[in-house]
């Protein structure tokens, strides 16, 4: 279950393939690079439960570092390439990590950083330039045999879950060998299919949690990543074809792009290779996984889970037919539907969705974040909203407290409207997920202006201005809309579910 086992047993085969420059990393070279990074990050200090941070983007590297972090004991902290400096430099700094790696296809945001940094070692792959030392001519003077004192290092990825900054989830390590069975190994292995000579496709950017944990667990098991520097619906389908593509995780978004390419560029492509397409991160329309099914066949699963591993719920494609809409059933910890008074619901009754039995919630300094999130009993939530039917279905009907989710990305509201608020014409903001036909959704902030005679087009222009040159343009507003007044009880609490309806037509609904 670890790559240099398989390293020793089929050095030749590809670990991975990169699918624009058709780079190949045989399991041999992931091996002795690995080998050599763990050596580099001990020359430097680091010791078991130390953090490195990667801010990359899809580069052949990648998995390099993440290995070689893994193999000596190690956290490695993946960070999205959309966010701006300050919110880099806040994980960098709660996280604690000592060294980061980056690349130079993250753009111009990794020159404000080295400032933002002090006593950060600081590298970058491929073409280094000052201060930034190169990662590759640093890792290639150690020697490629492993340190002396191996042992399984973890990811820590963030999640802010429904409110405020983002949340580092970081369990803890358990000292064991690198090649110890894992999680996310053995359900590919035991639940989808996934095999030791599988062909796995990854269109996602890699620091997110679930292309990062399932092209690591195709890893553990031998198999090849072919790795997508970026996602086009056609260019897929081809890999799928060129490469016999059995195995890949995607998100809904994926499949509404490949639905919309015209039916004679579907028909180019023969994709009957697909034994198991993996989905997560968002509900999957009805309609959209109906097509999937009658254009693919009876391979879709789902799975409904977080990062912070505290429960998981899988269908497979034929009980999606009979229950379509549901997310599945929990196979790891119970499912339970919570009300208001934090009472146990029946079924078919709305309320918050809960894990019993599942892993604790390990959020990185934040033990009321925790304490939100684990009711009395001890079971925890995401902050979904759903029901469960009779034979324990899960449907979601709501999303993390108006969580939005664009693309298979999660924008958590609340900072956005943490920094609307600052701006001096600004009285009241509330930001909600607004549908949008590929992306599934769009942010959408409205706000009530201090002087309501400057709503107009002069003002949305300064916001969106304000927002961009604040947060990651994923994250910042592209519907801003005005209310004379936000709805809000007499205690504070905003109902932010009337305005949310608005943009999704509900009767009764409507911005003013």
């Amino acid at each position: 279950m670890h790559p240099a086992n398989h390293a020793k047993t089929h050095p030749d085969r590809a670990a991975y393939i990169m699918a624009g420059t058709g780079e190949t990393v045989t399991y041999r070279q992931l091996d002795d690079r690995s080998n050599q990074g763990a050596q580099l990050f001990r020359s430097l200090g680091l010791a078991t439960g130390d953090v490195i941070a990667i801010l990359m983007d899809n580069s052949p590297r990648f998995f390099e570092i993440a290995w070689a972090a893994q193999r000596s004991g190690l956290y490695y902290a993946c960070i999205s390439s959309k966010l701006t400096p300050g919110e880099i430099d806040y994980i960098m700094t709660d996280c604690a990590a000592k060294l980061l790696v980056t690349s130079a296809g993250i753009g111009p945001v990794i020159d404000e950083l080295p400032a933002m940094l002090p006593g950060v070692k600081l590298y970058m792959v491929g073409d280094a330039r000052a201060p930034y030392e190169s990662f590759e001519a640093a890792r290639d003077m150690m020697p490629a045999t492993p340190v002396a004192d191996e042992a399984a290092g973890r990811d820590m990825l963030y999640s802010s879950g429904t409110t405020g900054r983002p949340k580092g989830i970081k369990p803890p390590l358990t000292g064991g060998p690198i090649d110890e069975p894992g999680g996310v190994a053995n359900l590919a292995a035991g639940l989808f299919g996934f095999k030791s000579d599988s062909v796995y496709i990854s269109p996602a950017p890699l620091y997110h949690a679930a292309p990062l944990r399932w092209c690591m667990a195709v890893h553990q098991l031998g198999g090849t990543v072919i790795v997508m520097e970026k996602f086009d619906p056609e260019v897929m389908l081809s890999l799928i074809e060129t490469y016999k593509v059995d195995v890949g995780q995607f998100v809904p978004t994926h499949f509404v792009r490949m639905l919309k390419l015209p039916q004679e560029v579907r028909d180019r492509y023969d994709v009957s290779s697909m034994r198991s397409a993996v989905h997560a991160a968002a509900p999957c329309p009805v309609p959209v996984k109906e097509q999937m099914l009658a254009w693919w066949g009876p391979v879709i699963h789902e799975y409904y889970a977080g990062s912070e591993g505290n429960g998981f719920c899988y269908v497979g494609p034929q009980d999606w037919l009979t229950h379509k809409g549901t997310v599945g059933r929990a196979i790891l910890g119970e499912a339970k539907i919570v009300g208001e008074e934090g009472e146990e619901l029946p079924p078919r009754s709305e309320g918050t969705v809960y894990f019993a039995g599942g892993a604790p919630l390990t959020y990185h300094n934040a033990p009321d974040k925790i304490a939100e999130n684990t009711n009395k009993q001890g079971w925890t939530t995401l902050g979904d909203v759903g029901w469960l039917d009779e034979e324990g279905f899960l449907y979601l009907t709501d999303r993390k407290s108006f969580m939005i989710i664009s693309g298979g990305v999660n924008i958590y509201p609340q900072e956005l409207e943490n920094l609307l608020i600052t701006h001096p014409k600004v009285a009241d903001a509330a930001v909600v997920g607004a549908p949008h036909e590929e992306m599934g959704e769009q942010v959408a902030a409205v706000i009530q202006p201090m002087n309501w005679d400057e709503a107009g087009d002069a003002l949305k222009d300064e916001l969106m201005a304000f927002c961009r040159a604040n947060l990651s343009h994923v994250k910042s507003p592209r519907i801003l809309d005005f209310m004379q007044e936000l709805p809000r009880h007499p205690t504070g609490k905003l109902y932010k579910r009337l305005i949310r309806d608005a943009y999704w037509g509900k009767e009764g609904s409507k911005i003013v």
